[in-house]
C-alpha cells in the first residue's frame, strides 16, 4: 500500500492525543479526516483546537472505520482495548497505528500481526523516545564508532512534581491504576515501554532481565510500580539496566509529565549520555559524549517531548508513502514487548528470566 495524501482518523482524543496530532495537522502529505471518543464533547474541543473543524466526529470507532474517507487509523485507547479495536481497522483494510504497549501480552501481539500481513496493510506500534531528536543524535554517534562497541547502557527514569507540568484527567489516571486495563504497573510496563525500547534500540534484544518492582503511593492516592530496578543480559557479554525511582518532592521543570529521564551507554573507546525526555533537571547538554580525554557536548537540536512524537509520525507518513517498513514494525513492537513482560514476570518470581 502506497499513499500519497493520508487521511488519518484517530480513535481516542485523551490528553495525548494533541502530541500525535501534530504532524498529521503540519505535514502537507497528511489530513484529519475524522475523530472518535466516547465523550463528543471532547472530540468536539480536539478538532478545534487542532483546526480541523470539517473533521467527522464519531462515538463508536466502528462508526470511523466505516468511514471510505479515512485511509489511516492511529488507536489511543486503554492498552485492553488495543487488540479489538486493531483488529477491526485491520478488517477494514486500514493501515494502522497502534499506542504502545501493543497488546496485553504476547498471543494478543501476534494475533494482530498476523491479521495485518493477511490483511497487507501497514501497521506501526506507535514509539516516540527512539525518534526523540537526542536519542537519534546519540544512536547516529555510536553507529559511527563515536564510543566504540557498547558495552553497557543505564537508564535513569524519574517521576517526581512539577508546578509546570500538565494536569492528568482523572480519567486517564483511573485506568492506569486498573491491571485489568492497563496489564501492569504505569511506569515499569505503560512508561517502561519507552525505556525497553530504547534498551532494545541500542543493545538489540536482551536474553535475560531481573527486575525488582517496589510500590509507593504518592500524595494524591495514585500507585506507582517504584522504587524499580530492572537488569538486562544481552548477548556477547554486554549488560544494562533499569532504575525507576519516584522522588514525591523533586521538582521537575516540564510542559508534560513530571519525568526527567537519563540515559548512559558505555563502550570499549567512551561514553554518550542523553538527557531530558519527558522534562528535565536543569539544563544540561541533550548529548554529551567522553572519549580520548575530552568531553563533547551536543546541543542546537530539539529537546521538547513534543518532537519525538512529530519525528515519529513523520517517519510513518514518508513509510505510508514509500512503501517502506515503519519502525516500530508489529514484530518489533512485539520484541519490545517480550523485554516488558519479562520484567513483570521476574518480579513476580523473584529470579531471573529468560526471553
Amino acid at each position: 500500500m502506497k499513499l500519497d495524501k493520508i487521511r488519518v482518523g484517530i480513535i481516542g482524543t485523551g490528553r495525548i492525543s494533541g502530541l500525535h496530532a501534530i504532524e498529521y495537522v503540519n505535514n502537507p502529505h497528511a489530513e484529519i479526516v475524522a475523530l472518535c471518543d466516547r465523550d463528543l464533547n471532547l472530540a468536539a474541543e480536539c478538532a478545534k483546537a487542532w483546526g480541523v473543524p470539517q473533521a467527522t466526529l464519531c462515538e463508536d470507532y466502528r462508526q470511523l472505520l466505516a468511514l471510505d474517507t479515512v485511509d489511516l487509523v492511529e488507536i489511543l485507547v486503554p492498552h485492553h482495548l488495543h487488540k479489538p479495536i486493531a483488529l477491526a481497522a485491520i478488517a477494514a483494510g486500514k493501515a494502522l497505528s497502534l499506542q504502545k504497549p501493543m497488546c496485553m501480552n504476547l498471543d494478543d501481539a501476534t494475533e494482530v500481526i498476523d491479521a495485518a500481513a493477511i490483511a497487507k496493510v501497514p501497521f506501526k506500534v506507535f514509539e516516540n523516545f527512539i525518534f526523540y531528536p537526542p536519542v537519534m543524535k546519540a544512536k547516529s554517534l555510536i553507529d559511527e564508532g563515536a564510543i566504540g562497541e557498547p558495552l553497557t547502557i543505564r537508564i535513569k527514569s524519574n517521576p517526581g512534581k512539577s508546578k509546570t507540568a500538565w494536569a492528568i484527567p482523572a480519567a486517564a489516571a483511573a485506568w492506569r491504576q486498573d491491571k485489568s486495563q492497563a496489564g501492569g504497573g504505569p511506569l515499569v510496563f505503560d512508561d517502561g515501554h519507552h525505556k525497553f525500547a530504547l534498551a532494545w534500540h541500542f543493545m538489540g534484544q536482551a536474553e535475560e532481565v531481573h527486575a525488582w518492582i517496589g510500590e509507593t503511593t504518592a500524595p494524591d492516592g495514585f500507585v506507582f510500580d517504584a522504587p524499580a530496578l530492572i537488569s538486562f543480559k544481552f548477548p556477547n557479554n554486554r549488560y544494562g539496566n533499569l532504575e525507576v525511582v519516584y522522588s514525591p518532592e523533586l521538582e521537575i521543570v516540564t510542559r508534560h509529565y513530571a519525568q526527567d529521564d537519563r540515559v548512559e551507554i558505555t563502550g570499549t573507546k567512551g561514553v554518550i549520555w542523553i538527557n531530558q525526555g519527558h522534562g528535565a533537571l536543569g539544563s544540561p547538554a541533550p548529548v554529551s559524549l567522553y572519549r580520548d580525554g575530552a568531553m563533547t557536548e551536543f546541543s542546537g537540536m530539539e529537546t521538547g517531548w513534543e518532537a519525538s512524537f512529530v519525528h515519529s509520525t513523520r517517519h510513518f507518513i514518508h513509510a505510508l508513502r514509500t512503501g517502506q517498513p515503519p519502525k516500530l514494525s508489529g514484530e518489533e513492537g512485539r520484541e519490545v514487548l517480550k523485554f516488558t513482560l519479562a520484567a513483570q514476570q521476574s518480579a513476580r518470581l523473584g529470579r531471573a528470566v529468560s526471553i
